[in-house]
């Protein structure tokens, strides 16, 4: 048995919403490389993706791990919550470093659906995991910001009305710390696209609707500056903290689908005249999938719980990112190996949710990345780089 869920009426309510989206509705769109537009709305609609933001702008106001259980759902599903995760993890930083004013303006509208914020600029093809070394520059002119620079494996931007972007303002060589002189911006992608802004989509393994974005000349209003100047790392690293989490606990859901998946099919399936599963060549793999996965669910839970408390997270959210993505390939390489030649077949949804969980080994932080920082922040070793 799986350990106790957390928020179990919301889990059913979007395990009920999931099932008018099934595997049919999954692979026709993966098929055509289309955005889940009904699905998304859906949600929208349903009030799942405002849940954080608080009951006075139109929301749920509550706390992440209630959106941990939503999107874990999603994926438990068979879905693809990454069609949508954003609008939840940049509420990390437009939440705890947005201007009242911004947050009056914005979050009434992203909590009703009217404004969708699905897009996070951080990532450039230069610097890669660096984040000090973005190249991407916003300089004052008057009430503007002018912003010129390239953008990476940014998704979702073709589908979002607003955009979160790390710009850097103060140049890396004149600032005292590297990560200093770096500002986040909130973008109006209506007016941007095609007044400085350029979007080129990006064909991938998976469907994720991620793009390439060129910025020339872009001007972005001051009073859309998210905190303080030369500031921004510090508040995106909020966000990026609730991303980590909030995509550990949809690899959880990955990884549950794809145990719950492989039990049912070594149960029914029969060769040499009896279940496959009664082997223990099947079946040991599949049972050390599954405590692979509830461990590594302890450790998102704890993350989310220490986000939640305002207490410093960075150490659990990367060690639930790699735990649960790890417990996902796992699981998801062992249900192609149960599955056999059917385990590639379209119609069993297995290959497509396979190509979309590998990603979560890469992005949004690499597990080499994560080692790196638990050895030198939590160990106390040198840098080896």
């Amino acid at each position: 048995m799986a350990i106790d869920k957390t928020y179990p009426e919301i889990r059913d309510a979007v395990a009920r919403l999931c099932a008018r989206f099934p595997g049919e509705y999954w692979r026709k769109l993966d098929h055509d490389r289309s955005y889940p537009t009904e699905f998304v709305q859906a949600l929208t609609e349903a009030g799942y993706l405002s849940v954080l933001i608080p009951e006075e702008y139109g929301g749920s106001g509550l706390p992440l791990s209630s959106a941990c259980a939503v999107l874990e759902e999603i994926q438990h599903s068979g879905g693809n919550g990454g069609a949508c995760h954003a609008q939840m993890y940049t509420m990390g930083t437009l939440l705890r470093h947005g201007s009242d004013e911004q947050k009056k303006h914005y979050l009434p509208q992203i909590a009703s659906g009217a404004l969708r914020l699905q897009a996070f600029g951080v990532t450039e093809p230069t610097s890669g995991t660096d984040t000090s070394r973005i190249r991407t520059t916003a300089v004052r002119d008057g009430d503007d910001y002018v912003v010129n620079g390239q953008k990476v494996w940014i998704s979702r931007t073709e589908h979002s009305d607003l955009m979160i972007l790390l710009v850097r303002t103060t140049p890396r060589e004149e600032s005292v710390k590297h990560t200093d002189g770096m500002s986040v911006l909130l973008v109006d992608m209506r007016e941007a696209l095609g007044n400085g802004l350029t979007i080129k989509p990006i064909d991938t393994l998976m469907n994720h609707a991620t793009t390439e974005l060129f910025f020339d000349d872009l001007r972005v209003p001051v009073k859309n500056l998210i905190g303080a100047e030369g500031a921004g790392f510090k508040c995106i690293l909020d966000g990026m903290n609730a991303e980590r989490i909030l995509i550990a606990a949809e690899c959880i859901g990955d990884a549950r689908w794809f145990t719950e998946k492989s039990a049912q099919y070594a149960c029914e399936r029969e060769v040499f005249g009896r279940p496959i599963g009664q082997n223990q060549g099947i079946q040991f793999p599949i049972a050390r999938a599954h405590i692979q996965t509830e461990a590594a669910a302890l450790m998102v839970q704890q993350a989310a719980d220490l986000y939640d408390a305002g207490k410093p997270a960075g150490a659990e959210a990367n060690m639930a990112k790699l735990l649960a993505s790890e417990a996902s390939w796992a699981a998801a390489d062992q249900c192609i190996q149960t599955h056999g030649g059917y385990g590639f077949a379209v119609e069993y949804d297995v290959e497509r949710k396979f190509r979309e969980t590998r990603l979560y080994q890469v992005a949004p932080v690499s597990t080499n990345l994560i080692l790196s920082f638990i050895a030198t922040r939590e160990l106390g070793m040198p840098r080896s780089f």
